[in-house]
């Protein structure tokens, strides 16, 4: 994501600075002030636990916040407007951390007082029931669900939240679920417009025999399910309220808050108010113990960070849920006892890279001259530390269910480069004053760290040239498969615990195309083939160790991209907040734990 307004899965190189849809590790729910040590141990926790709960688990209230009280307004500084309200139009973090407190799905991620996730049924009754060899998968609803205008939620409406997925104007939306059940990524062919001319999906791919009932067919197994249903893309949507376009700026709620009617304001604000007919019996991921929050835009990382670290009693009950500390206030934050109290930091799910053009850069030689130059200190300086992050080995996070510590090009051990090695190599290869074209985007970190990219490619050999584009069309310039770069940065970040979320959409040769998401245009057939094989593995452990060892594989054996930094966060909160954790799924505060001190 280049920033919070991006999609969860795309990341630019401006996730930390600028604001970064979808899983972040630390795992405790993010201990006060923690410093490194403790937010690999809380993302050690997060993959080890992350299991499907049954219907014990996914039934009655969530657990009580210690010491929470109800009552009273909570002051939100956002940076971004949220461009999208509409659940089948968000991707995007800030968008995604909002609609916790908007809208319920068929799963949802519940995190217990211990820092524990679990994939509970929100609006159903458990994460899933699955046969056919993970074919099929039924869901049963709740009883006393409701949204916000009353209406008990049916399986007419659940149905109805999956068919308005193929309709044109949804446009910016996930698309896990429509591709299963198309069996295609050309899934809009098989409900046309959607459900709005009288159509629906065929019973041999979703069937809602009853008002409780919801059964999802696909053709090939899908592991993944319970997952992909607790992604803010999915939240149910009234049928009978549906105003297709218009539902983007008054969507109806079936969470514990709704948009105060006419408080939406582009560039300035936003106010969610309790929602009556939110029943907490049947929901055990969510609290109201707040009356409102008022939620304020065009407020900079920078503004943000200075009114929470002042604490004066206007931002005493403020807080972000995803503006993080900006770079260069990190140093005083950890500095400061009584500043870093109020603070929370942990992992995020996103991975910087920087990509090989594998159309123009061939020879594998080159591009491993060019890992063992790459100062990744130098990049990871450049977003802010101590918390901006730390080097990668890995293109898998550290966040992920299969992750292991590896680092086959020694970036770790020597995260300023090793230019010695890397001229070596080069001299080998024959390929000394290679010309190489580096582009980068203009945005302030990348200048910062640029410098020293240039200058370490420079000592190991190559003839570099550095090339800035623009930054609002940096990823459309390195999507296209023609481009004349050879090397240029990127970030990607999981839609939720699973490489299932990172490799296919980065790594698969067949989705080479010009505004795709392989920017390094790598095409390896029997990798795609693999692919397609975990893909279908049911038995989550087994699959997770399976993306990784491919993970693995793909960088040792072919380095299409070289691992920067796994990317991490800062966030503050006001003195008389609490219930404050980062929540690891959205990337951010949870809101649904917040309250206001007495």
């Amino acid at each position: 994501m280049t920033n919070v307004r991006m999609r969860r899965a795309r990341t630019t190189l401006v996730a930390l600075a600028a604001g970064a849809l979808a899983l972040t590790a630390c795992s405790s729910g993010a201990t006060k002030g923690t410093g490194d040590d403790d937010a690999r141990k809380n993302a050690e926790k997060q993959r080890a636990q992350i299991t499907f709960g049954n219907a014990q688990a996914s039934s009655g209230a969530a657990e009580a916040v210690p010491g929470a009280t109800p009552g009273g307004t909570v002051k939100v500084y956002q940076r971004d407007t949220y461009a999208h309200l509409d659940p089948a139009q968000i991707y995007v973090s800030d968008e995604g951390t909002l609609s916790t407190l908007l809208f319920r799905r068929l799963t949802n991620f519940q995190l217990d007082n211990h820092g524990k996730y679990t994939v509970v049924g929100d609006l159903a009754t458990d994460s899933g029931q699955k046969s056919d060899g993970g074919k099929t998968w039924t869901y049963k609803l709740k009883d006393g669900i409701k949204f916000e205008d009353g209406k008990a939620i049916t399986s007419a409406d659940i149905r109805h939240t999956f068919e308005r997925q193929f309709a044109d104007y949804i446009g910016v939306g996930p698309t896990y679920i429509q591709t299963w059940m198309a069996d295609s990524t050309d899934y809009r062919k098989l409900l046309p417009g959607g459900p709005y001319n009288g159509k629906h999906l065929p019973k041999s791919v979703l069937d809602t025999p009853d008002d409780k009932t919801i059964v999802f067919h696909f053709k090939k197994p899908v592991g993944d399910l319970p997952y992909a249903l607790a992604m803010a893309g999915y939240g149910a949507v009234e049928k009978s309220k549906d105003t297709k376009e218009k539902y983007d700026k008054a969507p109806v709620s079936s969470g514990p808050y709704k948009i105060q009617p006419g408080s939406f304001k582009n560039g300035k604000g936003i106010t969610l108010v309790r929602n009556t007919h939110w029943d907490p019996k049947t929901d055990n991921s969510r609290h109201q113990y707040v009356d409102s929050f008022d939620i304020q835009f065009s407020v900079s990382y920078t503004d943000s960070t200075q009114r929470l670290m002042a604490d004066n009693p206007d931002n005493q009950k403020a807080i972000s849920f995803t503006n993080q500390v900006d770079a260069a206030s990190m140093q005083q934050v950890a500095g400061d006892p009584k500043i870093k109290k109020r603070s929370t930091s942990g992992y995020q799910p996103y991975v910087g890279v920087m990509n090989f053009n594998m159309k123009r850069l061939k020879d594998k030689r080159v591009r491993e001259a060019i890992a063992y130059a790459m100062p990744t200190q130098a990049i990871l300086d450049a977003y802010g530390t101590p918390g901006g992050g730390e080097p990668a080995g890995s293109y898998i996070s550290p966040t992920l269910t299969g992750y292991k510590d590896i680092d086959p090009y020694g970036k770790l051990k020597k995260p300023l480069g090793d230019v010695a090695k890397a001229k070596k190599i080069l001299k080998a290869a024959g390929k000394s004053g290679m010309k190489l074209t580096y582009a980068h985007n203009t945005a302030t970190e990348p200048a910062k760290y640029s410098v020293a990219v240039v200058d370490n490619l420079k000592q190991a050999g190559f003839d570099v040239q550095s090339k800035e584009l623009p930054s609002d069309t940096y990823y459309d310039l390195i999507g296209k498969v023609d481009n004349k770069f050879d090397l240029y940065p990127s970030s990607w970040g999981a839609d939720w615990p699973s490489s299932l979320t990172v490799l296919p959409p980065v790594y698969d040769g067949r989705l080479i195309h010009d505004g795709g998401n392989n920017y390094s245009h790598y095409d390896n057939p029997a990798v795609s083939k693999e692919m397609d094989r975990i893909a279908q593995i049911t038995d989550g452990k087994k699959a997770a160790d399976e993306w990784f060892a491919l993970g693995e594989r793909i960088l040792k054996e072919d380095l299409p991209q070289i691992p920067t930094f796994y990317y991490k966060q800062i966030q503050l909160h006001g003195s008389k907040i609490g219930g404050v954790v980062n929540n690891d799924v959205i990337s951010s505060i949870d809101p649904t734990k917040l309250y206001v001190k007495k």
